[in-house]
């Protein structure tokens, strides 16, 4: 049975109060595939929430070495900028920068992060409901967009091993997954020739729309023995990682801490470059994947300015967005939450309510907290004393829509006065949110899995993205 199928009753934590129900489930009026509506414009709730965290600042100015424009470019909204070619001198003409010369102009003037010094962007309106998720549309790139669509089509062959796979007893798996192929595949032909044929075309659409294909064709979780899998092993080495970061000073935990959780992130099924070294290596492990890490200083480096802050006082409540399961949340989001909890702040772990790749989602965050919480006394207690709290996200998706949360989840920010977001992974903190300015402070960290876009980015294959933002005054 898949892990999201068992019942309530088998993740109560014997001696601590039950984890909050998730809200009841209604049926959709909107035909199958299509979005609902964004919440964001709820006059209660969920969008006031969400509109509580976007900060009111001027747009961020966007790069074009991501591969695009902002979605909506020409619009005034929180997250809008000037088109990148109106920043530059040469106008309509002008290309985006090689990855050689963005690091030569890097050192020149000193930047460690890679995204060029645009001018400054212009005011936009202060409304929390331009908040655009998505850090590229690919329909104005076309060098990005070809990119994207042999990426995802050359990964088909797969996911469709996968799918079959998760399904060792059924007949029909192989027929089923083909029909799956062969209607995705027919969809980035068309959108090769229509780039606007399903509406926006982004790096999220193209995983949200393999997710609903393969869920039409019956494979709801095609990694679900792989994380299974993964979730044992990592629990097993739990306890030596925690004794291992103990016996460290606090300084140096603290980076330790935050390599844990990089380190983590690498295990990504969803990443090419990770699926062929796990498949062929089987004994790549943590230890494996830090040194895979870049070295300080990373391609986005905020990380002397998130140790200052820790030496102030705590931080109230910190809202963590967990990625992916396994190794992941077990050894690296969960010794990150125990310093955080250690510190006094509370914690939200908020985590997919259905399944999407190898991501952990709400149901299995319970069985992990449950062995965990037998484990390590801090844990433990701050489940029983409600000072950290798991909580699904109303997604099933490798990407991140701060505007379509669940409504429990962004009821429960507001109530605890959260006043720190930490976003991890490619899919939630790169493809989505990377400009997404809010109201408290925010940590958004991933390692970038993709060679292409380590070079369109100025780095290379396994290089840090780690982004301290504070709100301005």
């Amino acid at each position: 049975m898949s892990l999201c199928g068992a019942k309530r009753r088998d993740f109560q934590i014997p001696g601590l109060p039950r984890p909050p129900p998730p809200p009841p489930q209604h049926r959709s009026s909107h035909p199958a595939g299509t979005p609902t509506p964004c919440l964001c414009r709820e006059p209660r709730g969920l969008g006031q929430a969400a509109g509580e965290l976007l900060k009111d600042q001027p747009g961020q100015a966007f790069s074009n070495r991501m591969g695009g424009t902002r979605p909506g470019d020409g619009q005034p909204g929180l997250l809008q900028a000037p088109h990148p070619r109106s920043m530059e001198q040469g106008g309509g003409n002008s290309q985006p920068p090689t990855p050689s010369a963005l690091r030569a102009r890097n050192r020149r003037e000193g930047v460690r992060g890679s995204f060029p010094r645009f001018r400054k962007a212009r005011k936009w309106s202060r409304d929390p409901s331009s908040y655009v998720p998505d850090t590229v549309d690919l329909t104005d790139d076309a060098l990005a967009r070809k990119y994207w669509l042999t990426c995802f089509e050359e990964a088909l062959d797969g996911v469709v091993k996968r799918a079959v796979a998760s399904q060792p007893g059924s007949v029909d798996a192989a027929e089923r997954a083909e029909k799956f192929r062969q209607k995705y595949w027919r969809k980035l032909q068309t959108l090769r020739h229509q780039p606007f044929a399903y509406g926006t075309l982004t790096v999220r659409s193209l995983l949200d729309t393999r997710e609903h294909c393969l869920n039409e064709f019956n494979f709801p979780d095609p990694y679900s023995k792989v994380k299974q899998k993964e979730n044992g092993v990592a629990l097993k080495c739990f306890p030596r990682v925690i004794r291992c970061l103990d016996a460290l000073g606090w300084e140096e935990r603290q980076l330790a801490l935050v390599k844990g959780l990089l380190a983590g992130n690498v295990f990504d099924w969803g990443a090419k470059a990770v699926s062929d070294v796990l498949e062929s290596d089987p004994q790549f492990g943590f230890e494996e994947a830090k040194s895979k890490l870049q070295e300080r200083p990373w391609l986005v480096d905020s990380y002397g300015k998130w140790l200052q802050r820790l030496k102030g006082p705590p931080h109230k409540c910190a809202l963590i967005f967990a990625d992916n399961s396994g190794i992941d949340v077990i050894l690296g989001v969960f010794p990150f939450v125990r310093e955080l909890l250690s510190r006094g702040t509370e914690v939200i772990l908020a985590c997919n309510s259905g399944p999407a790749l190898n991501d952990v989602t709400y149901c299995e965050s319970l069985i992990v907290a449950e062995r965990i919480a037998a484990m390590d006394p801090v844990v433990h207690s701050a489940l029983k004393e409600e000072r950290l709290l798991l909580m699904q996200t109303g997604s099933s998706s490798p990407c991140l829509d701060l505007s379509r949360l669940d409504k429990g989840l962004a009821v429960l920010v507001r109530e605890r006065g959260a006043d720190l977001v930490v976003i991890e992974g490619m899919g939630r903190a790169v493809h989505t949110n990377y400009y997404a300015a809010l109201r408290c402070e925010s940590l958004k960290l991933a390692v970038i899995k993709n060679s292409w876009l380590a070079e369109r980015l100025g780095g290379r294959l396994f290089s840090v993205i780690f982004k301290y933002e504070v709100p301005a005054e």
